[in-house]
C-alpha cells in the first residue's frame, strides 16, 4: 500500500469511502454488514486505515455499519472520518445533538478526522451565521480531543470555497473534493487544488471515478488509453492521474464489491503517476467526452448585458452542461437553491435578445427551456 504523509501521520493512499456499500436487494438504506464486515477486514489486512462515512450516507445508516465492522479493530489501528450534515439546512441548529449521535452510531469516542460536509451555494451563508455555533462547537471538540483533526469537502464554486476559506481557513487541514481527470477542467477542479494550495491544505478526493463513470469508457477510448499502457486497468488510469499530483494526500473511492475493493488495492500497491503526456492524451479524451454534449459557452457576458431579465447567463449554461453531461445528479439544483426565481433558468422570457449577440451561436433559449424542464421532470 502507498502511504502519504499528513502532519504526524502515514495515511494509506487509497480509503475506503462508506458511500456505496453492498446493499441487500436494490435498497440503498440495507447496507448488507457481513459483506461490509468481510471488504473491511481485508482494507485492514492490505493497509487500509482511512475510513470515511457521513451522517446522510445509506439513509443514516453508513455509520452504523462502519462503526460496527470497525469496533472489531484496535482503536489506533485506523483512523475514521464523519461529517456535519449541513447538507440539510434544517440540521443547522443541532450541531451538538447530531455530533454526539455520530460517536454513538460508530462506536468511538472521538473522530481522526471531521469535515463540514458539502459547502456549497445552498448552505454557505449558514455555514457562516456565527448563530448556528457549529463553527465554534466544532473547534471545542478540537480542543477536548473529540476532534483530531477538523477540514471541510465542498461541491460548490471556488468563489464559495474562498468565502468559507476567508472566515475559517488558518483552522482547516485538509479539504475534500470531487476531483477526476474529466472534472479538472469541466468542473474547474484544477482552480480548487490550486485555491487550497494558497492555504496550504491537502487535498482529499472523493469521486475520483466520477461515480463509475470512468471505470467504463467507449471501446475507442479503452482502446487509445490500453496503447499507452498495456497493461493498465481502465480505472487504474483515474487514479494514476491523481497520483501525479502532489497537492492530493487521500483517495477515497467508495467500492461496492469485494471485486472493486481489490482492483483498487492492487493499483495502489505501487506510485506509478501519468507521465506529461498520458496526461496531456486524458485532456483531449476529457474534451471529446463533454464537447459531445455540453454547449460551447465562453463565458464572454455578451448575452448578460443584453438580457432584459438580467439573468448570469453563463452561470446557468456552467450548471446545464453538468446536469446533461451528468444525466442529472445534485449539483445543479443544489446551485440554484441558492439563485432568486426571476434569476433562475425559468424565468426566461424566450425574446432571443442573447442570442443575437453570442459569438458561439448558442441557442440560449431553447438551452433555458431544456434545463427548466429537466429540473422540473
Amino acid at each position: 500500500m502507498v502511504y502519504k504523509q499528513f502532519q504526524d501521520l502515514k495515511l494509506s493512499a487509497l480509503g475506503l469511502g462508506a458511500m456505496r456499500l453492498p446493499v441487500i436487494g436494490g435498497d440503498d438504506a440495507k447496507i448488507d454488514e457481513a459483506a461490509t464486515e468481510e471488504m473491511v477486514a481485508y482494507a485492514m489486512e492490505k493497509g487500509i486505515n482511512y475510513y470515511d462515512t457521513a451522517w446522510g450516507y445509506h439513509g443514516g445508516n453508513s455509520e452504523l455499519a462502519m462503526g460496527k465492522a470497525l469496533s472489531k479493530y484496535p482503536r489506533e489501528n485506523y483512523y475514521l472520518a464523519t461529517k456535519f450534515p449541513g447538507y440539510d439546512l434544517s440540521n443547522m441548529d443541532k450541531v451538538q445533538e447530531i455530533f454526539e449521535k455520530q460517536l454513538e452510531k460508530c462506536q468511538t469516542e472521538y473522530f481522526d478526522f471531521y469535515l463540514f460536509h458539502n459547502v456549497c451555494e445552498m448552505n454557505i451563508d449558514a455555514y457562516l451565521d456565527e448563530k448556528h455555533g457549529i463553527f465554534s462547537y466544532l473547534m471545542k471538540q478540537k480542543e477536548e480531543g473529540r476532534i483530531r483533526h477538523l477540514g471541510f469537502s465542498a461541491h460548490g464554486s471556488c468563489e464559495v470555497m474562498k468565502r468559507f476559506l476567508e472566515a475559517y481557513g488558518e483552522h482547516m487541514e485538509f479539504c475534500q473534493i470531487q476531483l477526476n481527470w474529466l472534472d479538472y477542467r469541466f468542473q474547474d477542479a484544477k482552480a480548487k487544488v490550486e485555491l487550497l494550495k494558497e492555504y496550504h491544505l491537502p487535498v482529499w478526493v472523493m469521486e475520483p471515478l466520477r461515480g463509475g463513470r470512468l471505470a467504463a469508457l467507449s471501446e475507442e477510448t479503452e482502446a487509445r488509453l490500453k496503447e499507452l499502457r498495456p497493461d493498465e486497468g481502465i480505472p487504474a488510469w483515474a487514479f494514476r492521474f491523481l497520483q501525479a499530483l502532489p497537492e492530493v494526500t487521500v483517495v477515497l473511492s467508495g467500492m461496492s464489491n469485494m471485486e472493486q475493493l481489490k482492483e483498487n488495492i492492487e493499483t495502489f500497491e505501487t506510485d506509478k503517476p501519468l507521465s506529461g503526456d498520458e496526461m496531456d492524451e486524458l485532456a483531449k479524451i476529457a474534451e471529446d467526452m463533454t464537447a459531445r454534449i455540453t454547449l460551447p459557452c465562453t463565458a464572454c457576458h455578451y448575452c448578460v448585458s443584453h438580457c432584459p431579465k438580467g439573468i448570469d447567463i453563463p452561470s446557468l449554461i456552467e450548471l446545464y452542461n453538468e446536469h446533461s453531461f451528468t444525466g442529472g445528479g445534485f449539483i445543479a439544483p443544489m446551485a440554484l437553491m441558492a439563485v432568486p426565481e426571476d434569476k433562475k433558468p425559468s424565468a426566461c422570457i424566450g425574446c432571443k435578445s442573447c442570442e443575437a449577440v453570442c459569438p458561439q451561436q448558442i441557442k440560449i433559449s431553447e438551452a433555458m427551456a431544456d434545463f427548466s424542464a429537466k429540473l422540473n421532470g
